[in-house]
């Protein structure tokens, strides 16, 4: 794939608030799992931090055989087509290049959404404040920034069920070995939630980002 990159449909991204709101506020990204949409993640906006702005992005593929999306085509479990995943992310940095953002920039993603946002982490994690991984994983093979990373140490948040069914062992215990080298690690276990997002994790999440995007206690 190269230098290959996805566009992000405009007009299909749902935002907490009016873009011209957006200012010197702190933007979160939102960013969906497999065969969802971008009205999934919304209803999380209000348990989370207050102050910044919610932008919950639609993946740029149809999702084959099912009326959602995908970041990108279906592949072994845990083993998407890192080319893919990089256009994906690129993607995403092209779009937040025209919104050119002021304030600070954390990226929330679900499932494949969560693997995604690793991926942005690992290709401009100088552009993000924070990263938030729920119930995904990290791809294997190399991404462009992975070299930066051990100094660098950006905040992650990661936080699943070990029992988790749908993500694969091999991809759980892949993540397990490479995001603590890679960055300030906050892992959570969330027993009995699955695949899924319990209300206990939305608290500890909303006080990751609240430290992260307001550090001076401005939530």
């Amino acid at each position: 794939m190269g230098d290959d990159i996805v566009e992000i449909d405009e007009a299909a991204i749902a935002w907490s608030e009016p873009q011209e709101t957006l200012r010197e506020r702190p933007l979160v990204l939102l960013l969906h799992g497999r065969g969802s949409h971008e009205l999934d993640l919304l209803s999380l906006v209000p348990h989370l931090v207050p102050g910044a702005v919610y932008a919950s992005l639609r993946a740029p593929h149809p999702f084959p055989g099912g009326n959602g999306y995908t970041w990108f085509p279906p592949a072994e479990p845990g083993l998407p087509d890192p080319a893919a995943v990089l256009a994906a992310t690129r993607g995403i940095l092209a779009w937040l290049d025209r919104v050119s953002p002021v304030g600070r920039v954390a990226s929330v993603g679900f499932s494949q959404g969560g693997a995604l946002t690793t991926h942005l982490m690992r290709t401009e994690p100088e552009r993000f404040a924070a990263f938030v991984n729920l119930s995904g994983f990290a791809v294997r093979g190399e991404a462009p920034a992975d070299d930066r990373l051990a100094e660098l140490r950006p905040r992650m948040f990661w936080g699943r069920d070990a029992a988790d069914p749908v993500i694969t062992a091999g991809a759980i215990d892949f993540t397990e070995q490479w995001l603590p080298g890679h960055s300030t690690l906050r892992a959570e276990l969330y027993p009995g939630v699955g695949h899924g997002i319990s209300a206990d994790e939305i608290v500890d999440v909303r006080e990751f980002l609240a430290a992260t995007l307001f550090p001076a206690g401005g939530a």
